[in-house]
């Protein structure tokens, strides 16, 4: 990997040769407005291009105002930025695709997105505006096959309103399924990675298949409530790991630097959530030192094949891609304060 200095020349090529910057802002559970506002145009004076949302975040709205504000005002071109949003999974049946994209693209404001990625392999039943359809307490299902969703996906290129599409929580025999039938292969993967969750069976299978992988919850969602915690077995805190401390001292680092460090020179994308000003500069800072090798090796040591981000209830789902132990994926929906994530 080239040696970098900066956040605006760090990037990895897409394999339909895009160029995706290696650092992002995460937006999940930053709603408030003027919060969204302020974590945007702090991002972008401190030199991040790279914004991640979702329909599931409830924010596009305010980011697509605070960006469409930034641009306004000659702050940065619209063709340097990167916008990456997601296809909620109520919208899988192939004619909601579309659907649900232009309910993102009209919410962002934006005549194009960069990268639409579908959420997850798993399907709800749509019904109206519900985020999670349920009966009787129970999370509504649909059968619809991730297949059919990604050849709408496709059809959403050619239509030149996104320029790469991508996937996020698959799992490797689901890509391989994929990519069995896909025209265009996904750009992406949006998956969690951390110390703690390393995958490097996936992390091997994504780059053999030129599949960038973007990595989420890098901190380990730190914020979870105590209630959404399993135990005397869950390793609550990343970020307070004695190797990752030891590691950070080492280079003179903050914990969150090395963590974040720890992927890009994997050339794996990174978004990291933030609405302080003081992290999202510092988190910044990880293109002007290197891990070496007994470093990249202690941090990889840490793996527990633990996760924080999962949606408990869709267990039973067909497609779930996961078949681990973890904590609710829902756990962070309560948690209005996470700084870093």
């Amino acid at each position: 990997m080239a040696h970098m200095t900066s956040i605006l020349e760090s990037a990895v090529k897409l394999n339909n040769g895009r160029q995706m910057p290696l650092l992002g802002l995460g937006t999940w559970q930053n709603k408030q407005p003027g919060s969204v506002q302020d974590a945007i145009e702090t991002a972008i004076t401190a030199g991040y291009r790279h914004f991640d949302t979702a329909y599931l975040y409830r924010n596009e709205a305010e980011i697509g105002e605070a960006i469409k504000a930034q641009i306004q005002q000659g702050k940065v071109k619209r063709e340097d930025l990167f916008i990456v949003t997601k296809l909620w999974l109520t919208f899988y049946s192939p004619e909601d695709v579309l659907v649900g994209f232009n309910k993102s693209l009209e919410a962002l404001q934006l005549d194009y997105v960069d990268l639409y990625l579908m959420h997850s392999p798993m399907a709800l039943q749509r019904q109206g505006d519900e985020i999670f359809p349920k009966k009787d307490e129970e999370l509504l299902f649909s059968d619809t096959d991730y297949v059919d969703t990604w050849k709408a996906m496709e059809s959403l290129v050619s239509s030149g309103r996104v320029k790469s599409i991508g996937v996020s929580n698959f799992n490797i025999s689901q890509l391989q399924r994929l990519l069995s039938v896909a025209k265009i292969p996904p750009a992406v993967n949006q998956v969690e990675l951390h110390p703690y969750l390393v995958q490097s069976d996936l992390v091997k299978f994504c780059k053999a298949n030129k599949i960038t992988l973007t990595a989420f919850s890098p901190f380990g969602c730190p914020g979870r409530p105590k209630e959404f915690h399993i135990g005397a077995t869950d390793p609550e805190k990343l970020l307070e790991d004695p190797v990752i401390n030891d590691i950070a001292k080492k280079h003179q680092r903050t914990p969150a630097q090395i963590l974040l460090r720890f992927h890009v020179q994997q050339d794996i994308a990174v978004i990291p959530k933030s609405a302080s000003p003081k992290r999202i500069l510092e988190n910044t800072k990880v293109f002007d030192f290197f891990l070496d090798e007994d470093d990249m090796k202690a941090l990889k040591s840490l793996d527990k094949g633990w996760r924080c981000c999962i949606i408990e209830e869709m267990k039973s789902h067909p497609f779930f891609p996961f078949k681990d132990s973890y904590v609710s994926w829902r756990a962070c929906e309560g948690i209005s304060e996470v700084e870093n994530k």
